[in-house]
């Protein structure tokens, strides 16, 4: 699992993460070229910010993520890494990072969290889980 890790955090499979059984899913994703508006309404943007792929804290959220890939899905969550503040990409002017920074953004386009160390998907869950909007999509599948 480690080396599979290390691919996917040095940018080798730039649209896929590896999931617990080993196949590959859209949940990690490089933002380089991404603006937060193609998500809107549709995805929760969890944004992951570091200053080089090497730091370690970047390397222990995207472990943490993957671990919880199947809680992020089921709460339409679709994770974002930018490791490259020379590139000047569009989240970064947005969101303004300094150094390692996780942001979740809300379906609405809006930014719900901002935290300068890792988190748990259980942190991020519970955080998302007190959303209107998804305490609406919770109910909305209980009626189906």
């Amino acid at each position: 699992m480690r080396a599979i890790l290390t691919v996917v955090l040095a940018g080798f499979l730039p649209l896929a993460s590896v999931a617990a059984d080993g196949s590959t899913s859209d949940l990690i994703q490089p933002g380089y070229d991404v603006e937060l508006e193609e998500f809107q309404w549709t995805y929760r943007p969890v944004v992951v910010f570091a200053d080089s792929p090497e730091d370690p804290r970047y390397h222990e959220q995207i472990e943490r993520l993957m671990q919880g890939a199947e809680a992020l899905r089921k709460r339409d969550v679709v994770v974002l890494t930018d490791t490259d503040p020379a590139a000047k990409s569009a989240l970064r002017k947005k969101l303004r990072p300094r150094g390692f920074m996780l942001v979740l953004v809300g379906k609405d386009g809006g930014v719900k969290l901002r935290k300068p160390h890792p988190w748990t998907v259980r942190e991020l869950s519970r955080t998302i889980d007190k959303f209107p909007d998804r305490l609406r999509e919770v109910e909305e599948r209980r009626g189906e």
